[in-house]
């Protein structure tokens, strides 16, 4: 277990790298034996910074919660992130790439909440039955960490590697649509660079919600009504670099377009 001030050293190095927008060493190369409960202390001690200086929490990042991502970073087990509501883009919105660190795009879904949602036994069905709606969403990946040697401690003290999302404009209740089965075909200016579907995301996408409503019971908390779920990604992550067109057509869910500037 690291030390408080070891905490919030580190959440501070965060805060920094964040505003700077640059990397810093990892943290297991420093502290080899840091561990996921002392992550999610870093991360949390970081995140009531950002509350204190003014911003809004919106709603939480689910992240590897596929093969594809598990194996395209190594890990293999799910995290989450927070989110604030100055890093919420729409479709054909243009995002400053110097905003971030170590730029990339996912493909994903993300739920809106109608009521709370909480563990410690919360099925699928429950889930379920306490979203409003999905909608496609494109997430921005920003590491603040070296990437090279990374393990989940690295990755969730990092806010889950959480940088903005890029929201759709087509809503679905979950009974309107199998929510299995909604494509994802990724493009950077023109070219198809990633594919799948939505249930590569444990099987299906709204699992990861309740997944995460039980691991918050862990920490005595709950999800509350209208936060938004960025439930997982279920593609590769694809490189982006300024003035990249990016598209993602999710089939019967729409479209969505970016630009890096």
């Amino acid at each position: 277990m690291l030390t408080d001030a070891q905490i919030d050293a580190i959440a501070a190095e965060l805060a920094e790298a964040d505003r700077a927008h640059s990397v810093i060493p990892r943290i297991t190369a420093r502290f080899p034996d840091a561990t996921v409960d002392d992550a999610y202390r870093i991360q949390g001690r970081w995140r009531d910074t950002q509350l204190a200086g003014g911003r809004t929490l919106v709603g939480r990042k689910i992240g590897l919660t596929s093969k594809a991502m598990q194996q395209a970073t190594g890990i293999t087990e799910p995290d989450y992130g927070v989110m604030f509501d100055d890093t919420v883009y729409r479709s054909g919105a243009e995002i400053p790439v110097d905003h971030f660190s170590n730029v990339r795009v996912e493909v994903e879904l993300a739920f809106v909440l109608k009521t709370p949602l909480e563990g410690p036994e919360c099925t699928l069905d429950d889930a379920l039955a306490a979203i409003d709606y999905a909608v496609p969403a494109l997430e921005v990946l920003n590491s603040h960490i070296e990437l090279e040697g990374r393990t989940i401690v690295d990755t969730i003290s990092d806010n889950a590697a959480y940088g903005a999302m890029v929201l759709g404009d087509v809503h679905k209740r979950p009974d309107e649509i199998d929510l299995r089965w909604v494509p994802g075909l990724l493009s950077r200016n023109g070219e198809i660079e990633e594919t799948g579907v939505a249930a590569g995301v444990l099987g299906h996408p709204a699992t990861g919600v309740a997944w995460l409503a039980n691991k918050f019971h862990q920490h005595g908390a709950r999800l509350e009504a209208g936060e938004i779920i960025l439930a997982g990604s279920f593609t590769r992550p694809m490189w982006v670099s300024r003035g990249d067109d990016v598209l993602c057509d999710y089939g019967p869910m729409g479209t969505i377009s970016c630009r890096f500037v």
